[in-house]
């Protein structure tokens, strides 16, 4: 539950009453009545109006701050990966984890090795059960 006074924004309009998607505004009282659809009541500075907006319609600024930050550390990695051609941090910030390169040399090396017909037929089909 968000707290009185905080800073919000608004990243959704789920019931299509033409809020401003992407401004702030701060949470000035929650709306109790059992037979309303709407769970707060925010007030948007730059529209100069109040809104009954859901829990879903709005995001604490923090937690929006955070994302955007995780992106642009995403974004910088991934080009720091290609401009240095680091296959590995590439597949490791792509994937979420390390297996990505391990996986690719793991393969590489199988192939350098011959292998018989019964071993290629159980690869294949194991590949294709995935």
């Amino acid at each position: 539950m968000l707290h009185l006074g905080e800073k919000i924004v608004i990243v959704a309009d789920v019931f299509e009453q033409n809020l401003p998607v992407g401004e702030y505004g701060y949470l000035i009282a929650y709306d109790r009545n059992p037979d309303n659809a709407f769970d707060y009541i925010v007030r948007i500075p730059q529209a100069n109006r109040n809104f009954f907006v859901t829990e879903k319609d709005i995001e604490p600024e923090e937690n929006v701050l955070r994302f955007e930050a995780d992106q642009v550390e995403r974004a910088a990695l991934i080009d720091y990966a290609l401009a240095t051609h680091n296959e590995k941090l590439f597949y490791q910030v792509m994937n979420g984890e390390e297996e990505g390169g391990e996986t690719l040399e793991a393969d590489a090396e199988a192939s350098a090795e011959p292998m018989t017909q019964a071993e290629f037929i159980k690869r294949i089909n194991l590949r294709a059960w995935i």
